[in-house]
Parts: C-alpha cells; sequence; structure tokens
C-alpha cells in the first residue's frame, strides 16, 4: 500500500510537513470537516489545507477526471461525501477490508496508486464503544439501512452484542443490509424487525438512528423513544442540530443519549490519522467542533 506521508507530504529538512486535502461532494458549503481537518493539522504541527470540491448541480460528474487533477496537484488525499461514496470505488486502486464489506468509502489516498477507505464505520465505532462502557450489549436495534446504515450496521455486528436488528421503511432495503453482512456477524444474531418497530423498541437495549430524520432539513423523529424499555440507550448520527428532537424527547423520558457529534469528530480524527500517519487528539477536536456547532 502507498504511504501517503513520504510520497504526499514535503519532508525536507527544517521544513514543515505540507498537506493539502480535498473534500468531494454535492452541497459540501456548510460541512465542518474542512475547519476540523485544519484546526487539528496545524495542531499536529503541519502545514494542512483542507478544499473543498463542490460537484453541486453536476448530474454527470466526471469522477476519474475530478481524482485525477487532485493528484496531478499534489493532494495527499480526498474524503467523499454524498452522493459519491459508492460510484468513487470503480476509480480506485485497492480497497480496504471494511470498504470490500460495506461498498462504500469516504476516504481516498493518493500516492502510487488509489487507496480507499471507510472512517464512517470506525469512527461511529470509536464513539459508541466509549458511550457505552459497561452498558449491557444484548440487543440493538438500528433504524435506517440506507447509506450511512451500512456503516454503522458493520460497527455493530463487531461490537459484542447479542443481537442486532435492522429497521426500515423499506423492508426490502433491511433485509438486503442483513443479507450482506451476515458473512461478518460471528457470534451475533442479524436479523430485519420484519417491519414491526413497536415490539423491538421495547425490546432493545438501545437504538442507533440512522435516518435524515431529524436534520434541519427533515424535522421531527422516526420513532417514539418513550416506547422504549427503561434504562434503553438512544444514539444518533445526525449532527445538525446537535440535539435533535428524538434526543431530546429521549433525554426528557429518561434514556441515556449520544449526539452525532462523536461519529462527525471520529471519522475526520481516523481520516487524518490515515493521512498523515500521525495520532490526532480527538478530545481536542472534539471541543473544536462544538466551537464551529456553536458558531453555526
Amino acid at each position: 500500500m502507498a504511504n501517503p506521508v513520504s510520497e504526499n507530504a514535503t519532508r525536507s529538512a527544517g521544513e514543515t510537513p505540507r498537506y493539502r486535502v480535498a473534500l468531494i461532494g454535492d452541497g459540501i458549503g456548510p460541512s465542518l470537516t474542512p475547519p476540523m481537518h485544519e484546526r487539528e493539522g496545524g495542531a499536529l504541527g503541519l502545514d494542512y489545507t483542507y478544499e473543498r470540491v463542490d460537484l453541486a448541480g453536476e448530474d454527470d460528474a466526471d469522477l476519474a477526471a475530478v481524482l485525477a487533477d487532485l493528484e496531478a496537484r499534489g493532494f495527499a488525499a480526498a474524503n467523499v461525501t454524498h452522493p459519491y461514496k459508492q460510484r468513487v470505488l470503480a476509480h480506485v486502486d485497492e480497497t480496504s477490508a471494511e470498504v470490500s464489506r460495506i461498498g462504500s468509502a469516504n476516504l481516498i489516498l493518493f500516492g502510487g496508486g488509489r487507496v480507499a477507505h471507510n472512517t464512517d464505520c470506525t469512527g461511529f465505532r470509536a464513539g459508541l464503544e466509549e458511550f457505552l462502557g459497561s452498558r449491557p450489549r444484548g440487543r440493538v436495534l438500528q433504524v435506517g439501512a440506507g447509506g450511512a446504515g451500512l456503516a454503522t450496521a458493520y460497527s455493530l455486528v463487531s461490537m459484542g452484542f447479542e443481537e442486532v436488528v435492522i429497521h426500515d421503511l423499506d423492508q426490502f432495503a433491511a433485509e438486503a443490509l442483513v443479507e450482506r453482512f451476515s458473512g461478518a456477524a460471528t457470534g451475533v444474531r442479524l436479523r430485519s424487525s420484519d417491519g414491526d418497530l413497536g415490539h423491538w423498541l421495547a425490546e432493545a437495549d438501545g437504538v442507533v438512528h440512522v435516518t435524515p430524520v431529524g436534520m434541519a432539513e427533515h424535522p421531527g423523529a422516526a420513532f417514539a423513544p418513550e416506547a422504549l424499555a427503561a434504562g434503553a440507550w438512544v444514539a444518533e448520527v445526525v449532527y445538525r442540530p446537535l440535539e435533535t428532537e428524538l434526543l431530546r424527547r429521549a433525554k426528557a423520558a429518561g434514556h441515556p443519549v449520544l449526539d452525532g457529534g462523536r461519529m462527525a469528530v471520529g471519522q475526520a480524527a481516523d481520516s487524518i490519522a490515515l493521512i498523515t500517519g500521525l495520532t490526532p487528539d480527538r478530545e481536542r477536536m472534539l471541543a473544536h467542533f462544538h466551537e464551529l456547532i456553536g458558531a453555526a
């Protein structure tokens, strides 16, 4: 595998290592990923710049040309977001184990070949592991089987839960996700909800919500947290707003909650680590993230 630290960063004696990174997506102007990367890169002693490549309105966007242009301009890597996380795989040379299983990537490393990674799953898992601590890992319910649900479900089946239940309004999507990860679910029962959300809400030790409902442009809650059993926790991937209606209602009903900030910071931290070979300070990044949210 190519080493972007040696091939894409300035390493001359006495010179600050330089990294140029991009974000490719559609409508990415409000993204907090660029300032998070640049602040943490600077804190790590790097000359680190992050550029947005917004392909909004370009239905026939030529990803191959975009990637080639970034490589030619000496970029070390590119993060990839909606709607290109799956399409970009047609233009890489190598995929990590996570990408091969999930079928999508959010980071492409350049230098001696394009290598695809998925830090959505690793970032989500790190945040959820810290949140759970010693809480029971019996049954977890995931609500949502779309793009983000692929990364979170992949993480859940490897976290020691006894059972992972997938629910989606599109029953076919839920069943397809279960089938996709059945081979990776060693020692855990993985199944779909069969459309019966109410039953599983009452039976779950915790719920991971991965639908767009709750975002600023999609207000509301995808399910009623009041239907959860006492002590059940709720984890969210939406971070704008940081406190969604779902989390607000869950907290009011006495349930422990995890907001989407940890996943947002985690995927950025894991990306920086892969790009630079250095270890970001996640707590420092989380503090900066909250500054950015407050400013927004």
